[in-house]
């Protein structure tokens, strides 16, 4: 099936996976998903990626983190900010912090996909794709 919103896609699958408390997770492989994958793995919300198969059929499989005796999820909540049907865009002064600094937000950059932290620092704005916390 095709899917139009891969991001959101992409999270969502990542969201049933870790409330089922699975190891892995796989998502079709973009540019973008590869980006968001570097992403969460920098800030440590999952333990790694990679990409799996050839051609049109490339995955890429991430590996999730749980801490503690009862496996909780590092990741608590993912939320799509940015959709196809609506963007939502923010110079480096309006940036959201998430939680007050506790979660990150994903940007999407003229110098590439970055948390929130990494653009107000590099002070370049962008559209903010999603939320992790």
């Amino acid at each position: 099936m095709a899917v139009n919103d891969t991001i959101a896609d992409m999270l969502t699958r990542i969201r049933n996976a870790s409330l089922a408390r699975q190891q892995a997770t796989e998502v079709p492989c973009t540019k973008m998903t590869q980006n968001i994958a570097r992403v969460l793995k920098q800030e440590g919300f999952i333990e790694d990626y990679e990409e799996v198969g050839e051609g049109i059929d490339r995955h890429l499989v991430l590996s999730l983190k749980y801490y503690g005796k009862h496996r909780k999820p590092v990741i608590t909540k993912l939320q799509r900010v940015s959709r196809p049907g609506m963007r939502v865009y923010s110079n480096h002064k309006d940036l959201p912090r998430v939680l007050g600094g506790v979660g990150i937000a994903i940007i999407s950059t003229s110098k590439g996909i970055m948390t929130d932290r990494e653009a107000r620092t590099k002070r370049v704005g962008g559209e903010v794709l999603c939320y992790v916390w």
